[in-house]
């Protein structure tokens, strides 16, 4: 059994509208396994993060601000929208998440296709030309998640970015 830790931002419901019928075309494996999301940390730097860090992470005066550019195909029929915007917030997040001040550069995106999972009868260019050239998204928590296996990811806890235990969970899918 393998079991995977990450740090994620997830899409807030009102942009989630737009873009998760371009994921469902794009690609529905990876919908159906966690819903559209930032991963703010990786499993392999989240050995034993304690969680009082996350919530001292999470006790900033505002939400984070990205701005997100046209999807991007990337390493074969995978589609990203790359952050354009505010990647400074983000690495400061990164920095007080993992309570170093050398944690390395993670480039922000939203995955719409991955790579890894077969490419999806819908996955053409023109699926994902609704989506506008530049998006601009406020993230209000980081939420703990956890996948077991090849299973859709669970959602552990939520830590609102403005010091609120009052975020609910987002649906996984």
């Amino acid at each position: 059994m393998t079991t995977r830790r990450q740090l994620t931002l997830f899409v807030p419901e009102l942009e989630a509208r737009v873009i998760e019928p371009v994921r469902a075309q794009l690609d529905p494996v990876q919908r159906r396994l966690i819903a559209a999301h930032v991963t703010l940390c990786r499993e392999d730097e989240l050995p034993e993060i304690p969680l009082e860090r996350l919530r001292a992470a999470a006790l900033r005066p505002e939400p984070v601000t990205l701005g997100f550019g046209a999807p991007q195909q990337f390493a074969g029929h995978g589609v990203l929208m790359p952050c354009v915007g505010g990647y400074a917030a983000f690495h400061r997040l990164r920095v007080a998440a993992l309570g170093n001040e050398a944690v390395r550069e993670h480039p922000a995106h939203i995955t719409l296709a991955h790579p890894r999972n077969p490419l999806a009868s819908g996955s053409c260019p023109d699926r994902y030309d609704t989506l506008q050239s530049s998006m601009l998204i406020t993230f209000t928590a980081i939420s703990l998640i956890e996948q077991v296996d090849d299973r859709a990811w669970q959602v552990l806890d939520v830590f609102p970015l403005d010091g609120r235990r009052t975020v609910p969970c987002p649906s996984t899918r």
